[in-house]
């Protein structure tokens, strides 16, 4: 792994967004997923040198500990997991990496982070995953948060956003 500083993603995202408008959420999401695998092995290599064996074998009560040690000591950020449903996984951080509060922005704008956490814990899951951020620092909100689900979840969260619909009320009709 590479290791890249906050400021100078931050100046990354900018120019993207700058020269590429249109295709930056598409060029973030992709390097997002291309990076997802790497940042999983490093996960399995960390677990196993801190003594916390498989991830895959952690108690799902411990993984939250996991997860906010590992993204944390990354410099991602500080997260939460937890779920709003039986089919969704959310990912909360009031200082997550990729997210620019001066931004401004209009909407949701975490799409390397995106990428990067469905693959990372679709990989933990064994199952494909994707993820949609809808509440984001860069937008003016308090934390970012990212639902990760399959496919079919995170359109029908989509939709509904489209129509108007909170998220948190997509995601109780799929219960």
């Amino acid at each position: 792994m590479v290791g890249l500083t906050r400021e100078g993603l931050a100046a990354l995202r900018t120019a993207i967004w700058r020269d590429a408008a249109a295709n930056a959420p598409a060029w973030l999401q992709e390097a997002g997923y291309a990076s997802g695998p790497s940042m999983y092995q490093a996960f399995v290599n960390w677990c196993a040198q801190h003594g916390y064996g498989v991830p895959e074998n952690v108690a799902a009560a411990n993984f939250q500990q996991l997860a906010t040690l590992y993204f944390a000591e990354l410099g991602w950020g500080n997260v939460a997991v937890a779920t709003l449903s039986d089919s969704d996984l959310t990912i909360d951080s009031a200082d997550w990496a990729e997210a620019d509060p001066a931004s401004a922005m209009q909407f949701p704008g975490c799409y390397m982070s995106s990428g990067m956490l469905a693959d990372f814990f679709g990989r933990l899951a064994g199952a494909q995953l994707t993820s949609m951020e809808v509440e984001c620092r860069s937008m003016g909100h308090e934390q970012c948060r990212f639902i990760l689900g399959s496919a079919e979840t995170i359109q029908h969260v989509y939709d509904s956003l489209a129509q108007g619909v909170p998220y948190q009320d997509a995601l109780a009709q799929m219960a």
